[in-house]
């Protein structure tokens, strides 16, 4: 749905929006490195198109490989530590296309 907000048409259909892509589909990722407080190294993973669930699988997958902990807020994956090319490198095997973006 781009910009509506409420239709008198009953017959309405909204149009398929990006909430139902699958997981198994390419997802366009760019992986960012941010500098928290007490200088903690943080690796973002942004870009993510589906289902909540779907993005808290991809993060649990991507901590677990990398050995480390890690959230998912705000639709992005953190991850603690600069495992940046790790993160890149594992996604890109699951299909998807990763490109660093950022520091």
């Amino acid at each position: 749905m781009q910009g509506i907000v409420y239709s008198t048409d009953p017959d309405f259909k909204p149009e398929n929006d990006h909430d139902t892509v699958e997981t198994g589909d390419r997802q366009n990722l760019r992986v960012h490195l941010d500098r928290r407080k007490a200088g903690k190294i943080v690796t973002i993973v942004k870009g993510f198109i589906g289902s909540q669930s779907d993005l808290s699988l991809l993060g649990q997958s991507l901590k677990k490989k990398c050995g480390v902990g890690g959230t998912v807020k705000n639709n992005e994956i953190l991850i603690q530590g600069n495992v940046r090319e790790k993160v890149i490198s594992l996604l890109i095997q699951e299909g998807h296309i990763a490109k660093p973006s950022g520091g």
